[in-house]
């Protein structure tokens, strides 16, 4: 099997998956980087073009337009000219190179072709065209989809604001909630992480062989080339230019891109068990789609697959972010090659987020609420109202509320409506605290309204 097909694919990203993520292609493939270098190294001449050097003071500013049309317009047998270019070369980033030298006779514009990749090395052009991939992607994919998943969320916190619940801490009934209160936290968590990230700046090396412009220096000293680096890698190709490197990045504000990636995604695992649990508890059931097979041997099953799906493809996800966040900044010396590996791999826990995300909104589609188990939980656990009652008991200055209580509950009888009424009863308070501790119930007892 040599050619590549959804069924002899290695990776189910690029196989069983790649309907789901397909436009990720566009920014990670090997296509993809390629189109990337090549943009920055046009944009780069174009850059240099406008600055006052003597060599392309003679340069026609109308050609820019033919130039950026090179990687605009920049399709799969370009990508694949570049390989053949490579199979000769052995270097990626110099075969990108050579590629722009021909597509420069192409225009006429051979006396100019030794400003291409000008005092550069490869990582100026790896540590721009990668960073700004992943930008594209994150602005034009993933956010997108990470905002519909939490509008959808906002939504059901809105439609179950006012249905009670039973809560469970360490698994056990606990003081009543509300579930759309419970699934606001989720809002809330993932919100705050998806301002977190884009805060993050988008970081960018350019700075020549080991940092320090030696190349652009020796060949024009009077220019200002930090100056000039600055406006190229902020104006150009909006990214943020790290001042003081290596050869390569120093990826720490990579790192904490990926970081923060792992952090969205543990709070969706979080979500995911937690609907997973609410279905196992009968808190929902699910919509039944006629031909769909829940299991191969029992036949009634409608099981919760789109969030297993999800935690599963979330756990791949952070396991590759955590190796990329811990081995990107650190690199031996002034470079090694251990990062341009790793760096093609970003795209992978990408698209393993952005299939959870999707399975998470198709779960949540699928969810119809069952009221009647909900409700029924609360009424067989009357004995969570205990907190209330010993609390408006300590504001009255009942002896012992707490252990009065306990004694009540912490027993193998049935605690009910009419035995907590009982109990009401042969309490030494005036009538008003009676009438009030009655008036507590599962279904009310559920605090304030938080949002």
């Amino acid at each position: 099997m040599t050619d590549l097909h959804l069924l002899t694919a290695i990776s189910p990203i690029d196989g069983r998956y790649r309907s789901k993520v397909d436009g990720l292609a566009l920014y990670f493939s090997e296509y993809a980087l390629i189109r990337y270098r090549v943009m920055v190294e046009v944009e780069y001449f174009i850059a240099l073009c406008e600055e006052p050097l003597e060599q392309l003071k003679n340069f026609d500013h109308g050609k820019f337009d033919a130039l950026r049309a090179i990687y605009r317009n920049f399709q799969l047998e370009d990508a694949e000219r570049v390989k053949e270019i490579e199979n000769v070369t052995n270097h990626d980033v110099k075969a990108v190179e050579y590629y722009l030298k021909e597509q420069f006779d192409r225009l006429e514009l051979k006396g100019f072709k030794e400003f291409i990749h000008f005092g550069l090395t490869s990582q100026d052009i790896n540590n721009t065209a990668i960073p700004a991939s992943l930008r594209d992607a994150v602005h034009d994919i993933y956010y997108p989809f990470l905002e519909e998943l939490i509008s959808k969320l906002e939504a059901l916190s809105n439609e179950w604001r006012d249905v009670p619940m039973l809560a469970r801490t360490h698994g056990q009934p606990a003081s009543p909630t509300r579930l759309g209160k419970e699934v606001r936290v989720f809002v809330e968590r993932l919100k705050r992480q998806l301002v977190l990230l884009k805060d993050i700046p988008c970081p960018a090396k350019f700075g020549g062989a080991t940092g320090n412009f030696n190349a652009h220096k020796a060949a024009y000293p009077e220019v200002d080339w930090v100056d000039f680096a600055n406006r190229f890698v902020g104006e150009k190709l909006r990214m943020e230019r790290e001042q003081v490197t290596t050869q390569i990045s120093n990826y720490d504000n990579l790192a904490a891109i990926f970081d923060n990636f792992k952090r969205i995604n543990t709070i969706l695992i979080d979500l995911a068990r937690d609907f997973w649990s609410y279905i196992m508890m009968e808190y929902f059931k699910q919509k039944i789609k006629k031909g769909e097979v829940g299991s191969s041997a029992m036949p009634h099953k409608v099981n919760p697959i789109d969030f297993e799906n999800a935690e599963g493809n979330l756990g791949v996800a952070n396991a590759l972010f955590e190796h990329l966040s811990a081995k990107l900044p650190v690199s031996r010396l002034q470079r090694d090659l251990t990062d341009s590996t790793v760096l093609r791999n970003i795209g992978v826990p990408l698209a393993h987020s952005v299939l959870a995300i999707q399975s998470l909104q198709k779960g949540l589609g699928k969810l119809l609420i069952n009221k009647s188990a909900i409700n029924r939980d609360l009424e067989n656990n009357w004995a969570v109202v205990a907190e209330a009652m010993q609390t408006i008991l300590r504001r009255e200055g009942f002896a012992n509320p707490y252990e009065v209580l306990k004694d009540l509950t912490r027993t193998n009888e049935v605690i009910n409506e009419e035995s907590i009424s009982r109990f009401v009863d042969t309490l030494e308070v005036n009538e008003r605290v009676k009438d009030e501790l009655k008036k507590i119930s599962p279904q009310n007892y559920t605090g304030v309204d938080l949002f």
